[in-house]
């Protein structure tokens, strides 16, 4: 009797070793492909954002977008001094780049979800580039700021636009939860203040990491006025 129940456990592990083994190799599968499946995306992302601006106007949010060429000729930008151009909500106003970034990154003034699967957003509550306060952007983390997390202190931003050229420097790395506000609201500096999600194989993330910015170069378009 106890020879048989000993014969029935050793075939049961028999049986059940080649499930466990399977579920570990697949457990070890998602774990190795958890950072591509985010460069995929990322890339995603960048392929389908000229069909997703073709035509804004049929967009169930109906969100109308506004694409700009900004200029990328450092050329151009010679004074400064020079005049402001505030965007209207939607619309392509900036690019941002930096060594960090494997891609110059756009930016569109204000948030919203179609905003966000083609570009980086602004809040509208913050200032415009060039404007004396806190300029608030933020991402996805598995699309455009999906190398956000690699800025260290001393790293150098620069931001284009079709009236100026804004050069910003990291101060300090940020960590905080999604209801903390400190970090996103008005300041009395002028400063640039770039944030995401944390990277989570379960879900959304209530954590938020970024980047503050000091703002150490000004350069205005030449015929700005």
């Amino acid at each position: 009797m106890k020879k048989n129940k000993l014969n029935h456990g050793t075939l049961l592990i028999h049986i059940a070793t080649p499930f466990i083994m399977f579920a570990m190799c697949m457990g070890l599968i998602m774990i190795a492909l958890i950072v591509p499946s985010d460069k995929l995306q990322r890339y995603k992302g960048l392929v389908f954002m000229d069909e997703l601006k073709i035509d804004p106007e049929n967009a169930e949010s109906g969100l109308k977008i506004k694409d700009n060429a900004i200029n990328s000729d450092d050329n151009n930008y010679s004074s400064e001094k020079g005049e402001i151009i505030r965007p209207v909500f939607g619309e392509h106003y900036a690019d941002l780049s930096c060594d960090a970034f494997e891609t110059t990154v756009p930016v569109y003034w204000g948030s919203d979800i179609d905003l966000f699967e083609i570009g980086a957003c602004q809040a509208s509550s913050s200032s415009v580039f060039g404007d004396s306060g806190n300029s608030v952007v933020s991402a996805h983390v598995n699309t455009f700021f999906a190398e956000l997390d690699k800025l260290r202190t001393g790293d150098v931003i620069t931001v284009r636009t079709n009236y100026g050229k804004f050069v910003y420097t990291v101060r300090e790395t940020i960590s905080f939860k999604d209801s903390e506000k400190k970090y996103v609201r008005p300041t009395d500096d002028t400063r640039l203040t770039l944030y995401t999600c944390t990277k989570d194989i379960f879900g959304a993330s209530d954590q938020r990491i970024g980047v503050i910015c000091d703002l150490t170069e000004t350069k205005y378009y030449k015929e700005a006025e």
